[in-house]
């Protein structure tokens, strides 16, 4: 792991500022945490950010308004959204604003260490938003017309119960067909079906 892998935590709670930096820290990474969003942005450290880990909800500019801060200004370093308070429709807010990745409290540190890993890697794409379009739509392409009303229906923040009731169908056979979509398009989260229904423009 090259020492010049910074990873940015912005957190106002400092018990998972101090359990983050840790992680990080034994997995071979350069973490620096921050209280609030306003003082990270303050900070010339900011640019070289090669990630940045931030909660959704806190005083202040919050993890979303942070994430399209960040966009707005140009800035394409991938940020990993975590919050206590997560939902389908808070998770597309984030993928739409920018995120690149959104997990629920309490995580798997497993889990957040590969969230660390995609993001990195995916870096170097995204410039290349043509070939990650057509990456995500060939991930969909062997979507039923069905299963493409219902990522709609996610994508638009809907829960399934609004879904099913839209499309005639019961609010089980709503969660079938998101077993599907995650089966079909190898999506290993909700996030991560998020981002590849957007880069689709679904």
């Amino acid at each position: 792991m090259s020492d010049k892998t910074i990873i940015h935590i912005i957190d106002d709670d400092a018990a998972m500022r101090d359990s983050l930096t840790f992680l990080l820290d034994v997995n071979g990474y350069a973490a620096k945490a921050w209280e609030a969003a306003d003082d990270f942005l303050k900070d010339a450290a900011a640019r070289t950010s090669s990630c940045i880990i931030s909660d959704i909800r806190m005083p202040g500019m919050n993890g979303i308004e942070l994430v399209r801060k960040l966009r707005s200004g140009g800035s394409g370093c991938p940020v990993i959204l975590i919050t206590g308070h997560g939902d389908v429709a808070l998770a597309v807010e984030a993928m739409k604003a920018g995120a690149s990745d959104f997990i629920e409290k309490p995580f798997d540190d497993a889990a957040l260490l590969d969230a660390i890993r995609i993001a990195l890697e995916a870096r170097p794409a995204t410039t290349a938003e043509g070939s990650a379009r057509l990456e995500a739509e060939a991930r969909l392409a062997e979507l039923s017309p069905r299963e493409r009303d219902v990522l709609r229906g996610l994508v638009a923040g809907k829960i399934n119960k609004v879904i099913a009731h839209e499309l005639g169908i019961s609010p089980r056979t709503v969660e079938v067909y998101r077993a599907n979509l995650m089966a079909k398009t190898g999506a290993r989260s909700m996030s991560e079906l998020m981002r590849i229904a957007l880069a689709a423009g679904l």
